[in-house]
């Protein structure tokens, strides 16, 4: 009997197709279970997975029952359809891939477009998050938004664009003002639009959506926090939003980048709760913001030496990625650092940004068909002027890391999301 990740992964072979028509109908036939729950629409290039993060911590410490999907996974499929902080178990995960593949398979024999995998999955969420009786649920974009399954949300309560950079290009296009539009294709009539891009290019294309759904723009990144403490560990910073004054707000998260990313989830609260969308007191935000987590982004693991684990797999999460090192370590410490990407991503521009970092290198190769050969990544580092091994696999990596970890003060695994689930797996992370 197959289990129910392969009965779910039985429909990648349609690939990944952006557009509605596929899902919709799937929906249809599973009595559009979507249309019962309160949706938090949230997109953008990099940080929709830390935005959706906090306030989802934020509404369960408010006594929210609450939903998120997110992809991709790092460990186990399950880790992408949660509720309440735990993951779908696999008894509900088998009823819902047996239900919903069974109706996919129909509308394959009756000559309609396959759903695809995402289509599936996304369907699986939604009926357990109906089953659940969810009171929110945070839906994270897969790819771009406008085609994207989860877009098949006709009125969310707020929509949230996180940012905005170049990624996936064959797919969205070649410009920020093109993958901007992309992003703002979940912008829906009348609800409002809380953005964190910071290019004057992609704003604009973001306000002329939102203008022309008669929604209200919301522009996040103009917020200035007062940074007061920055570390491996997280942030403390200061900010003002909607008048509304937070000081001493902690955060458990590393790196400039997440204090945007934190301004941008607590603007989207403030503006549901002027919306009279949810209830909840200061106390309760301070919490959920402390609490927020997101395995693999720049999370640091164990001491002396600390291995550090960031999926920094395009150039702006690379670019952040070398930013927190500078940063948050120092440039004075011994750095080792471990680094696989995909060959699909814009390789030159990422491994400029990291030759920067004065260390040794480790170049690996994630276990997936798209994998950059480890002899490319090193002539690039070489290039740079860095020190590189050479290891075919995360595992040998892992190997020679243990062996040699005393002699540096920090062990950074970077890359692909694939390299970090599988480093997180051999870690045994908790």
């Amino acid at each position: 009997m197959k289990s129910a990740v392969e009965k779910i992964g039985s429909f990648n072979k349609f690939g990944s197709v952006l557009g509605l028509e596929r899902v919709s109908e799937l929906l249809r036939r599973l009595g559009n279970p979507q249309k019962n729950l309160k949706i938090i629409h949230v997109a953008g290039t990099n940080g929709k997975g830390s935005v959706c993060r906090f306030i989802y911590e934020i509404l369960r410490k408010a006594g929210y029952d609450t939903g998120i999907y997110s992809s991709p996974y790092l460990e186990v499929f399950n880790e992408r359809i949660e509720f309440n902080g735990e993951y779908i178990p696999d008894e509900y995960l088998d009823k819902y891939a047996d239900k919903v593949t069974k109706i996919a398979g129909e509308m394959c024999d009756e000559g309609l477009l396959s759903p695809t995998e995402f289509d599936v999955v996304t369907a699986i969420g939604l009926m357990y998050f109906a089953e659940m009786k969810a009171d929110f649920v945070l839906l994270e974009v897969g790819l771009g938004g406008r085609g994207d399954s989860t877009n098949v949300i006709e009125k969310p309560e707020i929509t949230v664009i996180s940012s905005i950079s170049l990624d996936h290009t064959d797919r969205l296009g070649d410009t920020i003002e093109k993958i901007a539009a992309e992003k703002a294709g979940i912008i829906k009539e009348g609800v409002a639009v809380v953005s964190g891009a910071k290019q004057e290019g992609a704003k604009r294309v973001i306000k002329e959506k939102a203008l022309e759904k008669h929604a209200e723009f919301i522009d996040a990144s103009l917020i200035e926090p007062i940074v007061k403490e920055e570390s491996i560990y997280g942030s403390r910073f200061d900010c003002c939003i909607k008048e509304h004054e937070y000081k001493d707000m902690e955060i458990c998260l590393a790196g400039r980048h997440q204090i945007d990313n934190a301004i941008v989830a607590l603007t989207a609260v403030e503006v549901l709760k002027e919306n009279d969308i949810i209830s909840l007191d200061e106390a309760v935000i301070y919490e959920g913001m402390r609490s927020a987590r997101n395995k693999g982004r720049f999370e640091p693991v164990g001491k002396n030496p600390v291995y550090i684990l960031d999926g920094a797999h395009n150039e702006a999460g690379m670019e952040g990625f070398v930013r927190t090192v500078n940063t948050d370590l120092g440039t004075d410490k011994r750095l080792l650092i471990v680094v696989g990407i995909l060959k699909d991503k814009d390789v030159a521009k990422m491994m400029e940004h990291l030759g920067t970092v004065d260390g040794d290198f480790i170049a690996t190769e994630p276990n997936n068909p798209r994998k950059l050969p480890k002899e490319e990544m090193g002539d690039v580092l070489k290039k740079a002027g860095r020190n590189v091994i050479l290891e075919a696999s995360p595992v040998e990596s892992l190997a020679y890391v243990k062996e040699n970890d005393k002699h540096y003060d920090a062990v950074l695994f970077v890359g692909s999301l694939y390299l970090i689930g599988e480093i997180r797996r051999l870690l045994d992370v908790r």
